[in-house]
């Protein structure tokens, strides 16, 4: 099965590709500048495409990004710290983000003859990310067969949709994810601060997983304290 994917440069998204690539499926990856502070993680994009040999797309997004105000992944307003669960969290939202990425993914896939449009949305998404609950997948998915109806035949493979991000590592590990060539930090400094929500949940994963975590941090501890409130 031919297929394009979705990948920003993080732990999920490149953990699938090198799933994808183990099976033989990958055909090419995706990723999208649309402006946001953490642009980084494209540079780890990129070596992911040349490690598997595949071609990498780059769509610039940023003019579109700089219309979809109110993210502090795209805004001047600060990434919050904690929990990926926590109600702060939701200010990190860029709407209709996945929306918009994979219509453009499923375009090149199909003019690219592809079977699939692959993206690693995971259920820990959920909570913060309406573009990342399986009711959107499923809806997405009929409605981009319809769009290509009588021209191409594209499924959309969310395989971690109803799976939590400790699976993605276990799976990652099992087809040897170099997961220290991955980004998921969105402040974008010169180390994953350890603090931002997605920084605290990579670290939770890695620990749920029982697989060792090869990320520095610049608070390594943080991480404890923020699973701890959420558990409280």
């Amino acid at each position: 099965m031919k297929t394009t994917l979705v990948c920003s440069g993080g732990l999920d998204s490149v953990s699938l590709a090198h799933v994808l690539a183990n099976q033989g499926d990958l055909s090419r990856l995706v990723s999208f500048d649309y402006g946001q502070r953490h642009t980084k993680e494209l540079d780890f994009a990129a070596a992911c495409a040349t490690r598997l040999g595949v071609p990498h797309h780059v769509i610039d997004l940023r003019s579109v990004g700089a219309t979809l105000t109110g993210s502090a992944l795209t805004d001047d307003l600060d990434v919050p710290d904690g929990h990926y669960e926590e109600e702060t969290m939701k200010v990190t939202v860029v709407p209709n983000r996945n929306a918009i990425m994979l219509t453009i993914a499923y375009g090149i896939a199909a003019a690219n003859k592809d079977d699939a449009v692959a993206t690693a949305v995971h259920g820990g998404d959920h909570f913060i990310y309406p573009d990342c609950r399986p009711d959107f997948t499923d809806a997405f998915d009929a409605m981009q067969r319809a769009a290509l109806d009588g021209y191409a035949e594209v499924a959309l493979h969310v395989p971690f949709v109803h799976r939590a991000k400790a699976d993605i590592v276990t799976e990652g590990a099992r087809v040897n994810t170099p997961f220290d060539q991955t980004w998921s930090c969105y402040k974008g400094g010169d180390l994953h601060c350890g603090r931002c929500g997605t920084c605290v949940e990579r670290r939770e994963a890695f620990d749920l997983a029982g697989v060792p975590d090869p990320t520095l941090y610049a608070d390594p501890e943080f991480w404890r304290q923020a699973v701890e409130r959420k558990q409280a």
